[in-house]
C-alpha cells in the first residue's frame, strides 16, 4: 500500500446469490439448481431419493457458469433416458418445480394489495436480459424445454423436514415485494410447495403421516412471513450498521499485510476502528484515499427466526447462499412526501419463536426467561433520495411487547370470556424476572422502561394481581443493579383512565411516550457516566467512539405490556411511535422540532401502519383483529364500530375456544419443539405441551449463577450499550477486489438494467403515498404535518392557527378540540387522589378554538403585509424618472425611423457617455450540431425513422414472451 494512501475499510451486505431455484427430478435423485437474477452464477444441489428416511443432500459448493449449467442438465437428460430419445415416469429428467427459496409447504395463496402484484414478480422469469457482454439469455429459455412440463417459477429455499416417513423439501414459489430499506428489498410470502423427497419404491407407508402432514400445512406460510436475501431481517437497522468484532484473522491489517494466524482465529475489531479513525483525521489533507471493500453476511438472530428447525439438517452443510432466513410478524411501509422529497417510513415486528403460541396457552414466561407473545417492533425512517446504507440518512427507533415475566396462567376448561388468572408457581427470588430482563440488557442495553397498562385497582381481584408481581418483581431486581441502570417501571391503568370522560387518555400516553424516548436516546451523551470497562473489554470503548461520531445510538428499550398485549398495548406503542417519529424527522433536519399534530397526514399514516401492524399481531396470537383501536383511546371512532366490536370480540372467543389448541400443536411441530418419533405418543394426544416449554421442569439441575446476581457479569460490563452490539460477531467476511461486484452491489440488485420494465412495476411507484392516499384533494396547505378538516367540518384549518401552539404533538389531542388538556406525570396510577394534582408541563397543548364571530372581509382576502411580510408603497420622484427613460428606449426600439435620429433622441433624454459600440461575435455552431437539429426537424414533419435490426429483435422477443404469459394464464 502507498505510504501516500489511506486505508478505508467499506463494509457491504453480501447478497445471497441463490434468488432463482429450479427443481429436476429423477428416478433416484432431486437436482435443485439455483442462480442469482442475472443467471451468471450458479449453485447445484443433488439430493438422494434412494434413502427412505435419511436425507442425504450433496453441496459440491462450487459456482457454474451458464454453459457449464447446460452442459450438466444435458448430461443428466441422457444418462436417465430409457431407450433413446424417450422419456417417461420413470426416466430421464422432469423439472418439478422452479422456486425462490426454501421454507415451508404448500400453504394456501393469499392476496394483499400492498407491494408488487404477484403476476409482475412472474414476469420476472419472461424478461430477456441485456447485457452488452452476454449473449441473449432469459430463465425461461435456461429452464424451460418443450419435452419439459412448463412450471410456476419460484424463488428459494426453506428447509427439510420429517415426520413419520421421509423427508419433505420445502420451496418459496410466490413472493411479493412489501418494503425497502435503502436498496435492500423485504419479500413476503405468497405461496410455498412442500414436495416429497424419496421415491415411490422405496417409500415407507405410516397412518399418521398424512395427518402430521395437515396439521403442518395448516400453519399459513403465505401469511405474514418475511425475507430479504440481502438485509438481515432478524436484527435492528443499528446492529446491522454497527461495525463487527469478530473478524477473520486472514483479512489484511493497516500496513496490507496477511495475517499468520489461522482462518479459525479472531482478531479484535480495533485496527478497522484505527483505519476509520486515521481517514477522518486526514479528510482535509492532501492524503490519498484507498477503499478496501468487503463483503459482510451476519450471525442471524435465533430468536426470530421461525425456520431454524427446518434448517437444522443442512445448515452447516450447505453453502450460505442456499441459506434464507425467514421472519415471522409484519412489515409494513409508506412514503410521507414532504413538498416532493420521499421520506420512507416502514415499521418491522419480529415475532418471537421462544415460548410462542396461542393467547390462552401461552401466558407468562418458562424458566428462560422467554416471554409469551414477544414483539420487537422497529420503526425505521429514511431518505429515499439516498439508499447507501453507509452514506444514506436512516433513523431506526425500537420498542417491545411482551406478556408479564412470571408463572402464570388462565384455566380455560370452563368457557368463560375472561378467565381467572392464576399463579401456578411462586419464584421467591424473581429467577424469571431476572432471567427476561438480563436478556433485554444484552440485546438493548440500559435503560430497560416498563410501561404497565394492565388495571391497578378492582373491585373483583383479576388483572391487578399482575400489577402487584411485576411491581414487586421490578422492586427486588432493582436492588443489585447500580442505580444509574435501574429498571424504570411505569403503571398506567389505561382501561380506567378511558372511562372517565374528562381524562385524556391519548394526552397520559404522549406525556409518558415523550419522557422515555428521551431516556432511551440521551445517555450516550452524559459523559459522567462510569462504564467500568477492564482490559478484557478495550474494543468496547472504541466501538463507542466509532459510533459517537456516526450519529447518536438508542440505549436501552421501552418494554410495554397489558394483559394480552394487543389492545391497550398497541394504542400505547402507536403513542409511542408517533413521539419517536417526530425526533426522526427532526434528527434528519426535516422539522425544527418533534412536534407532530394528530389530524394530519403524517399521523394518520403512522396511524395505518400501527393499525394493520396491531391487527396481524391480534390475528396470529388471539385470532381476530384489534377490539379496541386508537380512534377508541381517542374517543373519535363513529358510534357504528360498536357493532364491529362486538363481532371481533365474539371471533376472538370462538377461536380461543375452539381452535387454539389445534393451532398450538401446529406451532410447537413447526418450530421442532415436538418432533414426531416411532413408538412415541402423537402431539395431538398430550395431555399438556408445558415440558415442550419448560425444559428445566423435566429434570432438576442445581443453580451455579449467584441468587443475587441476575444478571451476567460481561452485560454489566457494557452498559448502558449492548453486549450483542459491542461483542457483534459475523459469519463470513470475503474482500471484493473489484467494485463493481456482483455480491454486494445492491444497486444493481435493486434496480436490474438488465431487464425490461415498466415504471407502472417499479415498487416505489406502487407504495402507499402520503399525497396519493391520505392528502385531501380539496387541500391548500400540502404539507404532510398540517392538521386536516375532520369529517363534517365545512373547511380546511390553515396552518397559522397551530403557530402559538406548545408542542401539541405530545398530548395526542388534535388542535381541532376545543377543550385544554393537562399531562400527568410521568408514573401514572390509577388512583383518585393523584387526579386533582395534575401538572402542566412543557409538552402542555394550547388548543385553539373556532372563531364564533362573522367572517369578515380582511380575514378573507389579508393584506400582502400579512401574507408575504412585505407591503408595496408609492414609488419616488427619481424611480419615476428611471422609469420614463426604460419606456423611452423601448419605444424608440421598435421605432423604424434612423438610427442616428434614435441616437439623438437618446442622447437628449439620458445623459449616457459617448462609448463605442461593441462588437458581438456570433457563436460558432458545428456542423454535427446543425445535422442533429436537421434531424429533429425532418423527424417532426416526415415522422420516426426505421429502428435499426436489433431494435426490432428486442422488440419482438418481447412481444411474444408477453404473448405466451397471457397465453399461459388463460390455460391456467
Amino acid at each position: 500500500m502507498d505510504d501516500n494512501s489511506v486505508p478505508v475499510i467499506v463494509f457491504h451486505p453480501i447478497i445471497s446469490s441463490i434468488q432463482k431455484i429450479a427443481l429436476y427430478e429423477t428416478k433416484s435423485r432431486f437436482y435443485l439448481m439455483g442462480s442469482n437474477n442475472t443467471l451468471t452464477r450458479f449453485r447445484v444441489l443433488k439430493i438422494d431419493r434412494m434413502e427412505p428416511k435419511e436425507l442425504v443432500v450433496v453441496d459440491d459448493k462450487r459456482e457454474y457458469t451458464q454453459d457449464e449449467i447446460k452442459d450438466l442438465v444435458n448430461m443428466i437428460d441422457m444418462g436417465n433416458r430409457t431407450r433413446i430419445g424417450q422419456r417417461n415416469n420413470v426416466g430421464g429428467v422432469a423439472r418439478v418445480v422452479s422456486a425462490f427459496g426454501i421454507v415451508g409447504s404448500n400453504y394456501k395463496q393469499s392476496t394483499s394489495d400492498n407491494g408488487m402484484s404477484e403476476e409482475s414478480e412472474h414476469q420476472e422469469f419472461q424478461k430477456p436480459m441485456h447485457k452488452p457482454t452476454q449473449t441473449k439469455f432469459t430463465w425461461k429459455t435456461m429452464w424451460q424445454r418443450d419435452s419439459f412440463p412448463r412450471l410456476v417459477p419460484a424463488f428459494g429455499l426453506l428447509g427439510f423436514v420429517r415426520f413419520l416417513e421421509g423427508y419433505y423439501i420445502i420451496l418459496v414459489t410466490k413472493r411479493r415485494r412489501v418494503a425497502v430499506i435503502g436498496h435492500h428489498t423485504m419479500y413476503k410470502i405468497e405461496d410455498t410447495s412442500m414436495i416429497y423427497i424419496p421415491n415411490d419404491t422405496v417409500r415407507v407407508f405410516h397412518p399418521d403421516e398424512q395427518r402430521y402432514v395437515k396439521m403442518f400445512q395448516s400453519i399459513d406460510l403465505s401469511s405474514n412471513f418475511y425475507f430479504s436475501y440481502s438485509y438481515d431481517l432478524t436484527h435492528t437497522l443499528q446492529y446491522n450498521m454497527s461495525t463487527p468484532k469478530h473478524i477473520k484473522s486472514n483479512m489484511p491489517n493497516i500496513s496490507g499485510k496477511v495475517s499468520n494466524q489461522t482462518e479459525n482465529d479472531i482478531e479484535d475489531a480495533g485496527d478497522f476502528y484505527n483505519m476509520w479513525a486515521f481517514r477522518k483525521n486526514h479528510q482535509n489533507s492532501s492524503v490519498t484515499e484507498k477503499y478496501t471493500d468487503y463483503g459482510i453476511r451476519n450471525n442471524p438472530h435465533r430468536r426470530f427466526v421461525w425456520n431454524s428447525h427446518l434448517l437444522n439438517p443442512v445448515e452447516k452443510d450447505l453453502h450460505r447462499d442456499w441459506i434464507l432466513y425467514v421472519i415471522h410478524g409484519f412489515i409494513g411501509q409508506s412514503n410521507v412526501s414532504i413538498f416532493g422529497r420521499s421520506m420512507y417510513v416502514t415499521v418491522i415486528a419480529r415475532r418471537s419463536n421462544k415460548y410462542a403460541g396461542t393467547r390462552f396457552l401461552k401466558r407468562g414466561a418458562n424458566f428462560d426467561g422467554d416471554v409469551a407473545n414477544e414483539v420487537e417492533t422497529e420503526q425505521i425512517v429514511h431518505d429515499s433520495g439516498v439508499s447507501s446504507l453507509s452514506n444514506g440518512r436512516f433513523s431506526s427507533f425500537v420498542q417491545m411487547r411482551g406478556s408479564v415475566p412470571g408463572h402464570w396462567s388462565q384455566d380455560v376448561s370452563k368457557m368463560v370470556p375472561k378467565p381467572t388468572i392464576t399463579c401456578d408457581l411462586a419464584d421467591p427470588y424473581v429467577e424469571t424476572a431476572g432471567a427476561h430482563f438480563n436478556q433485554l440488557l444484552k440485546r438493548y442495553g440500559s435503560p430497560i422502561i416498563i410501561l404497565n397498562l394492565v388495571k391497578k385497582r378492582e373491585k373483583k381481584k383479576h388483572e391487578s394481581t399482575l400489577s402487584e408481581e411485576l411491581c414487586m418483581a421490578v422492586k427486588y431486581l432493582n436492588q443489585f443493579l447500580p442505580p444509574e441502570h435501574h429498571i424504570q417501571y411505569i403503571s398506567f391503568d389505561m382501561a380506567r383512565m378511558n372511562k372517565r370522560k374528562k381524562v385524556n387518555v391519548m394526552a397520559r400516553l404522549a406525556n409518558i411516550a415523550y419522557n422515555a424516548v428521551l431516556k432511551t436516546v440521551d445517555n450516550i451523551n452524559n459523559p459522567s457516566t462510569n462504564y467500568n470497562v477492564d482490559v478484557k473489554f478495550t474494543i468496547e470503548n472504541k466501538v463507542k467512539q466509532c459510533f459517537s461520531h456516526k450519529g447518536t445510538l438508542q440505549t436501552g428499550i421501552i418494554r410495554t405490556n397489558c394483559v394480552d398485549c394487543l389492545d391497550r398495548t398497541n394504542t400505547a406503542q402507536f403513542a409511542i411511535g408517533k413521539c419517536a417519529l417526530g425526533f426522526q424527522l427532526c434528527a434528519l433536519g426535516l422539522l425544527e422540532s418533534p412536534k407532530l399534530e394528530f389530524d394530519s397526514d403524517c399521523v394518520r399514516m403512522l396511524e395505518e401502519l400501527y393499525e394493520d401492524h396491531g391487527d396481524t399481531l391480534a390475528l396470529q396470537y388471539g385470532g381476530s383483529q384489534l377490539v379496541h383501536r386508537i380512534k377508541t383511546y381517542r374517543k373519535t371512532a363513529p358510534w357504528t364500530s360498536q357493532g364491529n366490536d362486538i363481532m371481533q370480540t365474539l371471533s376472538r372467543y370462538y377461536s380461543n375456544t375452539f381452535s387454539d389448541q389445534e393451532k398450538q400443536h401446529t406451532i410447537n411441530l413447526f418450530l421442532g419443539l415436538f418432533i414426531p418419533e416411532e413408538g412415541k405418543p402423537p402431539i395431538w394426544e398430550l395431555l399438556t405441551d408445558y415440558y415442550l416449554h419448560h425444559k428445566p421442569a423435566c429434570q432438576y439441575s442445581r443453580r451455579i449463577k449467584l441468587l443475587t446476581q441476575w444478571w451476567d457479569t460481561s452485560v454489566l460490563k457494557c452498559l448502558p450499550y449492548a453486549l450483542n452490539e459491542v461483542t457483534k460477531a459475523c459469519t463470513e467476511i470475503i474482500q471484493v477486489q473489484n467494485s463493481m461486484e456482483e455480491m454486494i452491489d445492491v444497486y444493481y440488485d435493486y434496480h436490474r438494467p438488465y431487464e425490461l420494465s415498466l415504471f407502472s412495476e417499479v415498487y416505489a411507484y406502487q407504495i402507499s403515498h402520503s399525497v396519493r392516499e391520505f392528502m385531501p384533494h380539496f387541500t391548500t396547505n400540502f404539507s404532510p404535518f398540517a392538521v386536516r378538516v375532520r369529517p363534517g367540518r365545512r373547511r380546511e384549518e390553515t396552518g397559522n392557527k397551530n403557530l402559538n401552539m406548545k408542542n401539541p404533538s405530545m398530548t395526542g389531542q388534535s388542535s381541532t378540540s376545543s377543550t385544554t388538556s393537562s399531562a400527568s406525570s410521568t408514573e401514572d396510577s390509577s388512583s383518585d387522589e393523584e387526579e386533582s394534582h395534575q401538572h402542566t408541563n412543557d409538552c402542555q397543548l394550547i388548543t385553539s378554538k373556532e372563531s364564533l364571530e362573522l367572517t369578515s372581509f380582511e380575514s378573507l382576502f389579508p393584506s400582502m403585509k400579512e401574507v408575504y411580510g412585505t407591503q408595496p408603497e408609492y414609488p419616488k420622484r427619481n424611480d419615476v424618472v428611471l422609469y420614463k427613460k426604460f419606456v423611452l428606449i423601448g419605444r424608440n426600439a421598435t421605432d423604424s425611423s434612423d438610427c442616428t435620429k434614435l441616437r439623438s433622441k437618446l442622447m437628449q433624454q439620458a445623459s449616457f457617455p459617448e462609448t463605442t459600440t461593441p462588437v458581438i461575435t456570433l457563436p460558432v455552431v458545428k456542423e454535427r450540431s446543425i445535422s442533429i437539429y436537421e434531424q429533429y426537424v425532418k423527424r417532426a414533419n416526415v415522422g420516426g425513422s426505421i429502428p435499426s435490426p436489433n431494435d426490432m429483435s428486442l422488440y419482438e422477443s418481447y412481444t411474444k414472451q408477453q404473448q405466451l404469459l397471457k397465453r399461459s394464464i388463460c390455460t391456467n
